[in-house]
């Protein structure tokens, strides 16, 4: 009994530990492959894992009638802060320097963690971003400041949205709605010159650029099923801010 209670706590730590991976925008193999080493590093080799962007599946052979569990994911973000902390956490486990109790304390303690930087941050980091974008695409120095307020309208819009209909695809097709909007009325005022290179940079923030590199990355280490959903996901944010912006650009 107590060897079946210690393999069900390694199990808990190794779902802990790829949960909290899977939350921050790890890849498919990276979750599956630091858990089989936790697992391993716990004097459990044989070990199954199966993940998708939306749910994890661990078992262990041989332990009793309870030896496999399930999370599901919900909610999906990026924090590659989390994903090194994980690692690092996994690594000190494999070296012997932590044991099964104090790695799943230090796992607990981050998954509660918020390490994320602030929204006002964020949105500032957004709407410099959007400026840098519009020269980085060959647009003017007076695209520049332009570029910045659409972006950070529109980073400020899309986190607003998400919180008031909690569906990605109608908070980025409204914000990027909103950008196209915004450049507008600014090339129609005379503050900016290209509407086209203003929209470009605007947008920018919102585009799934992570996502689409852990699907590329999921489908040639072999995750078929991860790498395709994500693709997925990837196509269908870069189909709402496509059709955000067309859309405004039609009534013009």
């Amino acid at each position: 009994m107590e060897n079946q209670d210690q393999t069900f706590e390694v199990m808990r730590a190794c779902l802990l530990a790829g949960k909290i991976m899977l939350q921050s925008g790890a890849e498919t193999y990276r979750v599956e492959d630091t858990m089989s080493r936790m697992a391993s590093a716990f004097g459990i080799s044989d070990t199954h894992s199966y993940v998708t962007p939306t749910g994890i599946i661990f078992s262990v052979e041989g332990i009793g009638p309870e030896r496999t569990k399930l999370v599901r994911i919900s909610d999906r973000t990026t924090d590659l802060r989390k994903v090194a902390m994980v690692n690092s956490i996994s690594r000190k486990i494999s070296s012997g320097e932590i044991g099964l109790v104090e790695a799943c304390g230090l796992l607990s303690d981050l998954e509660k963690a918020n390490l994320s930087y602030s929204f006002y941050t964020q949105l500032a980091a957004a709407a410099i971003s959007s400026g840098c974008f519009t020269i980085m695409f060959n647009g003017s120095w007076l695209d520049f400041l332009p570029s910045m307020a659409a972006g950070g309208i529109g980073y400020f819009l899309v986190v607003y949205f998400h919180r008031i209909v909690p569906v990605k695809f109608f908070a980025e097709f409204l914000s990027s709605f909103f950008i196209g909007m915004v450049a507008f009325f600014f090339i129609k005022f005379g503050l900016g010159q290209e509407l086209d290179k203003i929209i470009i940079g605007s947008v920018m923030p919102l585009v799934p650029g992570l996502l689409i590199t852990n699907a590329v990355r999921d489908l040639m280490a072999g995750h078929l099923v991860s790498g395709l959903s994500k693709g997925a996901e990837a196509l269908l944010t870069a189909f709402a801010i496509g059709s955000g912006i067309a859309a405004i650009l039609s009534f013009l």
